[in-house]
């Protein structure tokens, strides 16, 4: 159980934040030839924005079956917006080269969703858990006193 830190937790942040949620499903297991470079791409942007924090990504976790789904956190969806229009980072590129080889065969799905959330206006807890989610951006706090309870973490803006 490495990394797993023992009791009840919660991560606040202070500023308002981007959840982006996106992923692929693979229709046809057979067409490795259609969802393999899609499936190539993500790593890549990733890397891309880890080495530059100044694009707004905070970072984010990736599961992997048939659909893959990996949750980000933005600073501001004009950060997220501009990462995915500029020609000079991975995304626009990698974005190009999916629809010309997969487009709308249906071989292969993609979808994203995108929340705003502003302080206050989320709670999370994490009892015996290694760090997860917003956990991992941002400090963890024990949840007590006021943090024990959900709602006691909704009406905490910095607690």
């Amino acid at each position: 159980m490495s990394g797993v830190m023992t009791g009840r937790f919660t991560a606040v942040r202070d500023e308002p934040f981007v959840v982006f949620v996106i992923g692929m499903r693979i229709n046809r297991l057979w067409k490795v030839h259609r969802w393999a470079p899609v499936v190539a791409a993500m790593p890549r942007m990733i890397r891309e924005l880890s080495m530059h924090p100044e694009l707004g990504f905070l970072g984010g976790r990736t599961w992997f079956s048939r659909t893959i789904v990996m949750i980000q956190y933005w600073k501001s969806v004009e950060q997220l917006n501009a990462y995915a229009k500029a020609r000079d980072n991975a995304h626009l590129p990698a974005w190009a080269a999916f629809n010309k080889a997969v487009g709308g065969s249906g071989d292969v799905g993609v979808f994203h969703e995108t929340y705003r959330v502003a302080p206050g206006g989320y709670e999370c807890v994490y009892v015996d858990m290694p760090r997860f989610g917003l956990g991992e951006i941002e400090p963890l706090k024990p949840a007590t006193g006021a943090l024990a309870g959900a709602e006691g973490r909704m009406k905490s803006k910095a607690a």
